[in-house]
């Protein structure tokens, strides 16, 4: 169940770690090989949820050999960085993916197959708040040690009108396609031959308080 919490005004993406530990919000793990035979690294990725509402917060964890941001704006190929990612249907038959690399920048789209995926109007990815302990400048791979990144994602970006009392589907992804060491991580497993996040038949139920 993702718990529901009450902001002060003014609240920030960059606030989010200190509610979630006087929250006490549990943090959960991203930390499924589906692929080991081909793609065997496993970065060490936990991710924590909370809702107001109006909002998602998600607050990602990541810690790997090196880290690369070379998409500088949003709808970029953020999936090649450093990447997390949050992918959920809210009806069961469209669903979303949200991805994020290791300095904020986002892609989001919509659509019932990874086939003609619909871009999120840029309205809409702007209401996205972020924060990246990384900093927001592109920057080649490197060592770049522990990373955060935070997200609050209004209602509206997933076509809802509220959180209170949802029931979806989804998963967490970590990728990192063009990194000296490529990895595809899940949160629930895949069964599929080669890396594939875009398969909803593997999505897990997720309720909302």
């Amino acid at each position: 169940m993702i718990r529901k919490v009450y902001l002060p005004e003014g609240f920030k993406a960059s606030d989010i770690p200190e509610l979630f530990a006087e929250e006490h919000i549990q943090f959960e793990t991203i930390d499924i090989c589906n692929w080991p035979d081909k793609f065997p690294y496993k970065p060490t990725v936990e991710f924590a949820l909370a809702h107001t509402g109006k909002n998602i917060l998600i607050d990602y964890r990541v810690v790997e050999k090196t880290s690369r941001a070379a998409a500088g704006e949003d709808f970029g190929n953020v999936w090649e960085d450093s990447c997390v990612e949050f992918f959920s249907s809210p009806d069961g038959k469209v669903y979303y993916n949200l991805e994020c690399n290791c300095i904020g920048k986002i892609l989001l789209a919509k659509g019932e197959s990874r086939h003609n995926r619909i871009p999120a109007p840029a309205e809409i990815a702007a209401k996205i708040e972020r924060w990246a302990s990384l900093g927001d400048k592109p920057f080649a791979e490197r060592p770049a040690g522990p990373w955060e990144v935070c997200l609050i994602v209004p209602a509206e970006a997933l076509n809802l009108a509220s959180f209170d009392g949802l029931q979806l589907k989804a998963n967490f992804y970590k990728c990192g396609d063009l990194l000296e060491t490529p990895h595809f991580l899940s949160y629930a497993p895949i069964d599929t031959p080669d890396p594939d996040f875009h398969r909803p038949e593997f999505f897990i139920p997720i309720a909302f308080e």
